[in-house]
């Protein structure tokens, strides 16, 4: 019976992760969402799921990990925010089937606005992606305009005056 209620959330989680970003394996969308966790507490009448302990949640190429991931949803039933917190809360996606690397990501915490189409990684940020590196206290990704900003987080533990980024030359044409 429980799991009946909370099947509209997880269809929900599943449309907005699937497209959290615009450069992911287009069949990402279309599959199974896994939830694993030490512990789960679901309140469907606040719209709020929190699991805690070693949390994994896989869908297609994408993973997000972290000691405790909370998914909100809005009053209209939308997915609104899934939040990873962990020292530190990772997400990895594929971008194309062709390139067989993985977009990562790494932050005390790690929040996907949907309704805002924003991921926000906050607390020693790092992006990495085909050898490219951004680090700094705060990244924020739009994946409508495929905008990223990276600087000052403010009420973080690890402080950082500067960001960090590393470029990799692009190859020649063989």
């Amino acid at each position: 019976m429980r799991l009946v209620k909370t099947l509209p959330l997880l269809l929900s989680l599943s449309a907005a992760l699937g497209s959290a970003s615009a450069f992911a394996l287009p069949n990402d969308r279309d599959q199974p969402i896994r939830i694993q966790a030490d512990q789960a507490h679901l309140d469907d009448k606040q719209g709020v799921a929190t699991y805690t302990g070693d949390v994994v949640i896989t869908q297609g190429s994408m993973m997000i990990k972290g000691n405790t991931v909370t998914i909100t949803r809005s009053a209209s039933g939308d997915i609104d925010v899934v939040t990873s917190v962990g020292n530190l809360a990772y997400f990895e996606q594929q971008q194309s089937a062709a390139k067989p690397d993985k977009m990562k990501g790494w932050g005390v915490t790690i929040q996907y606005q949907s309704l805002k189409d924003l991921v926000i990684l906050t607390d020693r940020a790092k992006v990495e992606n085909e050898g490219n590196t951004t680090e700094g206290e705060k990244i924020v990704y739009n994946t409508q305009t495929q905008v990223a900003t990276a600087g000052r987080g403010g009420n973080v533990t690890t402080p950082r005056q500067r960001i960090d980024m590393v470029i990799q030359p692009k190859k020649k044409a063989e």
